[in-house]
């Protein structure tokens, strides 16, 4: 089981020093096989000479010629083991917990990504998109024990945009609508492409009085729901600005900004969102094309 085990038996057996018996565990850790092939010879005779039969002595080298492969010390097994013990303790009892953590720590690699999503499936442990309300940067575990997709696995959602949107849910409670966010989170950390990315992987999808096309769509002639909230945001800024240099201040001077109108529109077939969604997350969240044929 363990490289000092073969050290013992080689000083027991055939006599070998300990410091022998160390050249001997570094050749077996470092696979060095020309090493071990010049120390058979002397392990063969000295145990022979020792009583030992040649047979047995050449079957015992074979084995630890195959254990070389992957041989471990002592210490380092502990070290595994205690790992193993304590993660096993933490999967048995606190899955959700243990799993967003595991998935935070490989959000960039999206083949381990996709593994460990599908050991959250295997587990019977929800995992919902980003939203915009709820989501912190890495994955979490909400009240109701769901993970929660991180913002920053999100291409394209820069930590920059994730950290402010953070710090503004937090100070100021949650986002009503689309305006109210694209109000409320400063316009030099939020740029188009951010709010697009967002809009794709479904982070807007908390807001449900629009659904994800109009965010990233218009009828011809019209703009998207992101570039109305963007100007929306902008004619508030101005409004406020001007206001502060008015005679009497106070903001009451200031016409209020109406709410503009969006065009209802066909949202995406299932099929269309779930590749606007792979596209910036790298996998499928709200569901798998091959759903309905399951």
């Amino acid at each position: 089981v363990y490289q000092e085990q073969v050290m013992l038996l080689s000083q027991k057996l055939a006599g070998f020093t300990k410091g022998e018996a160390d050249v001997l565990r570094k050749a077996m850790g470092k696979k060095q096989k020309d090493v071990l092939d010049k120390m058979k010879p002397k392990f063969v005779e000295q145990a022979s000479a020792k009583g030992h039969d040649a047979k047995k002595l050449a079957k015992i080298w074979t084995d630890w010629e195959a254990f070389a492969s992957y041989a471990f010390n002592k210490s380092h097994s502990t070290c595994y083991a205690w790992i193993a013990y304590q993660t096993a303790y933490l999967k048995a009892h606190y899955p959700a917990e243990y799993l967003a953590s595991v998935l935070s720590n490989n959000m960039n690699d999206i083949t381990q990504v996709t593994f460990f999503m599908e050991e959250c499936k295997r587990g019977a442990i929800p995992v919902l998109g980003p939203d915009v309300n709820e989501s912190k940067s890495g994955f979490t575990v909400n009240k109701a024990g769901e993970i929660r997709f991180g913002m920053a696995a999100i291409k394209g959602a820069g930590s920059a945009a994730v950290e402010e949107i953070i710090k503004e849910r937090e100070k100021g409670g949650v986002f009503k609508n689309i305006f109210d966010f694209a109000k409320r989170v400063s316009s030099k950390a939020l740029n188009k492409k951010t709010m697009e990315a967002l809009a794709m992987a479904g982070a807007f999808d908390c807001f449900p009085e629009h659904h994800r096309r109009q965010y990233l769509e218009a009828p011809d002639g019209d703009i998207t729901l992101i570039e109305k909230a963007t100007k929306y945001a902008q004619k508030i800024q101005q409004e406020e600005d001007s206001s502060q240099f008015s005679m009497f201040g106070g903001g009451s001077g200031g016409m209020a900004v109406p709410m503009p109108t969006i065009s209802p529109m066909e949202p995406f077939s299932q099929l269309q969102q779930l590749n606007v969604e792979k596209e910036v997350v790298g996998l499928y969240i709200s569901g798998h094309p091959l759903d309905q044929y399951k």
